[in-house]
């Protein structure tokens, strides 16, 4: 049976195989569901636990698949030698084979066929195979991770849209303000009860700044900084786009009689009065909406932004701080 390329197993031969590895009573289900050559080398974990196999006895599953594992190993050099890829056994042309042979020594296989034409095992029409952003191994867990910047970059742009699209919706709802006396601050249990303190809010954003800080020095480190940062830009961006959404179409009081929360007076009508917004929301997006930069608007305090980035920067700190 050694003689023979296990990519031409029949049925009988698989059988054989398990009869001397000492599976004989799962040997008629495999021939049952007609598990050739090919088709063993593919098994996963998985197939073996689950119908039309199921293998119930877990440590029968473990040592099955380690064998088929140390069988699919033992005959990589037998497969590229016939011109399949170990690992999807993919059948590549006589010239590409050689070349592969050569090479899989030192390189994943799937590493030195990429852009490369492939024929399909069913002899369809070739295709090319196309680098994936991730790898991943025969139990579905992830092996490599390309950072694709081209990405990080389409989300940097779309968070830096959102953040100009905040910054203009905010100086909206700043001007649509409700007057304090005839719509006072909401009743609130913990505020009413507590002396305003100043410095808490200054305080507040030079947390933010901090996390901010310790988020970077996450990213420098982090094997995976790109893929990150994509996910970083992409859900704050989201987050503060569904916030200019709410901003928009919900109108609150003032929160505290404390604020300072008055319409801007408009200077002028049409075009000239959008040029004032256009210079207010410019202001407030260089000062990145903080009052230790000297923004101050009511639009920020009914619907704080500044919770939003804080909650985000912890999240990313807290669940990604492994580099691996």
């Amino acid at each position: 049976m050694a003689q023979e390329p296990i990519h031409k197993w029949d049925c009988e031969k698989v059988v054989e195989w398990l009869n001397d590895k000492g599976y004989s009573k799962y040997a008629p289900k495999f021939f049952l569901n007609k598990i050739d050559g090919k088709a063993l080398l593919l098994l996963t974990e998985t197939d073996l636990k689950t119908p039309p196999l199921n293998i119930e006895i877990l440590g029968d599953v473990k040592r099955l698949y380690l064998d088929i594992r140390q069988l699919k190993l033992d005959s990589q050099t037998v497969l590229i030698e016939h011109g399949f890829d170990p690992q999807s056994l993919l059948y590549f042309s006589k010239g590409l084979s050689n070349m592969i042979a050569h090479s899989y020594s030192n390189h994943r296989i799937e590493e030195q066929i990429v852009n490369y034409r492939y024929q399909p095992l069913d002899g369809t029409e070739s295709e090319y195979l196309h680098p994936q952003s991730s790898r991943s191994s025969e139990d579905g867990q992830a092996t490599t991770l390309r950072p694709e910047l081209w990405k990080s970059l389409i989300a940097l742009g779309y968070c830096f849209v959102v953040t100009w699209i905040t910054a203009f919706v905010m100086v909206i709802v700043h001007d649509r303000v409700p007057d304090m006396k005839k719509y006072p601050p909401l009743p609130d249990i913990f505020l009413d009860n507590v002396p305003h303190i100043p410095w808490a809010f200054h305080m507040c954003e030079w947390t933010g700044t901090v996390l901010l800080l310790i988020w970077l020095c996450v990213l420098l480190v982090h094997k995976h900084r790109f893929i990150l940062l994509r996910r970083f830009f992409a859900l704050s961006g989201t987050v503060f786009l569904l916030r200019c959404i709410t901003m928009l179409i919900t109108s609150l009081s003032v929160p505290g009689t404390h604020l300072d929360c008055n319409p801007r007076p408009s200077i002028g009508d049409g075009e000239f009065d959008i040029f004032q917004k256009i210079r207010a929301a410019y202001h407030i997006w260089k000062g990145a909406g903080m009052s230790i930069q000297g923004v101050r608007t009511c639009g920020d305090y009914m619907f704080s932004g500044h919770t939003v980035a804080l909650t985000m920067l912890n999240f990313f700190i807290t669940e990604c701080k492994k580099s691996n």
